[in-house]
Formats: C-alpha cells, sequence, structure tokens
C-alpha cells in the first residue's frame, strides 16, 4: 500500500511527502511510520520478530512516541528530554507487550524521529538502522549512525564500505526498541536551513540503493511526491526484497 501525505506545518515552512511499500517478496508490511498533521514531528519504524511480531512492534512504537510526544509537548522539557523519554516509554511498552503474549517475546523495532519544537531548534534521535539523511546544496549526508554489528566494524576499519553493502552480518542489530538492556537513547540537535531536504527510511531503501543513487534521485525530482515515489520504485526494481518506507521533510 502507498501513501501519499502533504502539508505545510504551522510550526516551519515545511513539506513532507511519505510513501510505505510492502516490497516485492514480503506479503505484510512490518514497518509504520507517521508525519504530525501540524508538522511537529516525523517517525519511521521498521519492526523484526516474525509475521504478527514485526507490525506490532513498529505499531506499538510508532503509536507510543506520538501519544508521548503530543501529551508533552507544551511542556518545559527539552527536546533532547522529549525524545529520550518517547523512545524509553515505547520500549518499556514493547516489553510488556512481549510479557502478555509469549509468542511475540522475540519482537522489536527500529526507529527514526525528527522533531520541530515550536520556537526551539529541531532534534532527533534514532534506534537500530533506519536512518535520518540530509540533503544540502546537493550534498546528500547520513545523520544517524546504524546500530548494528556491520557500522561498528566500519567505523574500526575492520571492513571496508563496499564489504559492508554485502557483509552477511549487515542486518546484526547491536540496538533496537523491545529489549530490556536497552538503556540510552542518545537525541541530537539538528542542523537545517532553507532548502534542505530530510530524508527518514527503513532499510528497505538502503539495501537497494546506495547513498549516491538516493541523492540523484532527490536532485532529479524537484516535487518531493515524486521524489518520493520514484525511491521506493527504484527499490523494487532493484528487487525490493524488504518493506520500504520513506519520508520526504523539505525546508523552505
Amino acid at each position: 500500500m502507498t501513501v501519499c501525505l502533504n502539508f505545510f506545518s504551522k510550526y516551519m515552512k515545511l513539506n513532507c511527502s511519505s510513501v510505505s511499500d510492502p516490497g516485492l517478496i514480503r506479503s505484510n508490511n512490518q514497518d509504520a511510520y507517521y508525519t504530525d498533521p501540524d508538522g511537529r514531528f516525523f517517525i519511521v519504524a521498521d519492526g523484526m520478530g516474525g509475521h504478527a511480531g514485526g507490525e506490532q512492534a513498529s505499531r506499538i512504537a510508532t503509536e507510543q512516541i506520538r501519544a508521548y510526544l503530543l501529551a508533552h509537548w507544551d511542556s518545559p522539557l527539552s527536546g533532547q528530554q522529549l525524545l529520550e523519554s518517547a523512545l524509553l516509554q515505547a520500549n518499556e511498552a514493547i516489553l510488556l507487550d512481549q510479557q502478555q503474549h509469549p509468542e511475540r517475546a522475540d519482537m522489536g523495532t527500529t526507529a527514526v524521529v525528527v522533531i520541530f519544537p515550536s520556537g526551539k531548534s529541531p532534534w532527533y534521535a534514532h534506534v537500530g538502522d533506519s536512518r535520518l539523511y540530509r540533503l544540502r546544496q546537493s550534498q546528500l549526508e547520513q545523520i544517524t549512525e546504524d546500530h548494528t554489528w556491520v557500522a561498528r566494524a566500519l567505523k574500526m576499519g575492520d571492513i571496508t564500505p563496499d564489504e559492508a553493502r554485502i557483509h552477511p552480518f549487515r542486518h546484526v542489530l547491536s540496538r533496537c526498541l523491545g529489549r530490556e538492556d536497552l538503556q540510552c537513547i542518545d537525541p541530537q540537535p539538528l542542523d537545517v536551513k532553507a532548502g534542505d531536504l530530510l530524508l527518514l527510511c527503513s532499510d528497505g531503501l538502503t539495501e537497494e540503493l546506495a547513498d549516491a543513487k538516493i541523492a540523484s534521485y532527490l536532485q532529479e525530482f524537484p516535487m518531493i511526491e515524486k521524489a518520493a515515489i520514484s525511491l521506493v520504485d527504484a527499490a523494487k526494481d532493484q528487487g525490493g526484497h524488504d518493506n520500504i518506507t520513506v519520508v520526504i521533510v523539505a525546508v523552505d
């Protein structure tokens, strides 16, 4: 199922387009996402743990993060505190569901969240390998650092970028929501300027398309609705082995 949403934020001049697709191999979509109608925050989650487990984990995470942000949006909490508490509460909600439904005991989910607090600088936080990118003046930068075995090995210089793309351990997460040992969420301030494009996505996109190809599609289609659809279609053309979710936010 493909869904596109567009709006202008009350808090910053933002335009957003979102697409989610199950891909060509899987019968269900274990990704979940949320774009706030007022443009205050954006969420992408990629569930794991079997058919029902993955869908449930990403749904719980998205709903819990959304509910927490809405309930505390006008509180004196900083952007860092908002994100840290929201993701930790989502983790607790997934753990509770695991206890109540032992058949979903191994479920978990990634999450990447961007918030635009009114009158304050934006912040982001993530867990797992769903990513946040920023395109600025034709330069695409991966803002998040994957919480994976491969990302750690790449940072240490044990493997090359080419090896990382095909490594058999590239899907092994070192951190995700739905784990009792998740102690740390590390929100960061996000530098944005007029003309920037932000891309939140699940690894169904980045598994199929290299960063250079992603950048080319973002630049080729100035209408972000077309860019979002074209990115998903391109990932499917490369095999579409996983669910694919794309949220593009344009800062005007």
